[in-house]
């Protein structure tokens, strides 16, 4: 598996953010950041009645309410002066926490051109793909424990589980309400803040309580700053945050990008069989 992670106990090591094969390759260092207010009250709109930080930690139990929506989702990130968009499509179900996304990569970033989508299957604890390549057989999937991950999947796949991003809103703070706008003809409340991961991890459901607590001792930063669009049911319509990395070099940053609509959708998700997934060796990149 291309992934690699590498903890520290002090100073922070090399950090990668690359698109390998689907899946974005990240070194990151230890855990840091402090705590902050919770920022000034909003104004405007229903759904910004409340303090902006307690809207935004109810997101993702709206979101459950809501059940099923379909998703587009967008990573980008800077290599070696080239930008590099790995991006998205597909539904998830936000009561059992199960979704189905097919990731398609730049045409370098699978090592050659004409790299078929890759299938992932996301559930709690639990990342699933399919013609991942790197040696894997096209009929077989690759099974990763996000848990394990030092970055909870948050990046890990190429897509943040969308569950995952709503839950960061847990561990908002220093939020500020940034006014109405309008997203694909749908009225939308602006939210810009912070999301402190160990906070989120603390506050999260019990499905997604492993993998962020992976990501809050993997990442070297526990501040991700992030903006969050709810529409007037407290849904959240558009997340964006943006992952920074800490190097010898320059900094990298990674802005993972998720839309929903189409909400109420019926989402199916069948988790392969374990005669399905593949337990070889896989080819490093």
């Amino acid at each position: 598996m291309v992934v690699r992670q590498h903890r520290c106990g002090g100073r922070a090591r090399t950090v990668r953010a690359l698109a390998v094969a689907g899946v974005m390759a990240v070194s990151v260092g230890c855990s840091g950041g402090g705590e902050g207010d919770e920022g000034p009250a909003a104004g405007g709109g229903a759904v910004s009645a409340g303090r902006p930080a307690d809207v935004l930690g109810q997101a993702a139990d709206v979101l459950a309410e809501s059940g099923g929506a379909e998703t587009r989702t967008s990573m980008e990130t800077a290599v070696g002066g080239t930008r590099v968009t790995i991006r998205g499509q597909g539904m998830y179900d936000f009561r059992r926490q199960l979704g189905e996304i097919k990731v398609v990569l730049p045409k370098d970033a699978a090592g050659g051109e004409g790299h078929r989508p890759i299938t992932e299957l996301l559930a709690p604890g639990a990342l699933y793909m399919k013609n991942r390549g790197a040696g894997v057989p096209d009929d077989k999937w690759v099974r990763v424990d996000t848990t394990a991950l030092d970055d909870g999947n948050l990046l890990t796949g190429g897509v943040t589980d969308p569950m995952a991003a709503a839950e960061l809103l847990r561990g908002a703070r220093g939020v500020t309400y940034r006014g109405e706008t309008e997203l694909a003809g749908v009225t939308v409340h602006h939210y810009r803040g912070t999301a402190d991961l160990g906070r989120a991890a603390r506050a999260a459901s019990p499905q997604s309580r492993g993998a962020l607590a992976a990501a809050a001792k993997g990442f070297r930063r526990d501040a991700v700053p992030f903006d969050a669009y709810l529409d007037e049911e407290g849904r959240l319509r558009k997340v964006r945050h943006r992952f920074t990395f800490a190097a010898e070099g320059p900094e990298v940053t990674v802005v993972s990008t998720m839309l929903l609509y189409g909400f109420g959708v019926p989402v199916t998700v069948m988790l392969p069989d374990d005669d399905d997934i593949y337990t070889g060796e896989i080819r490093q990149g």
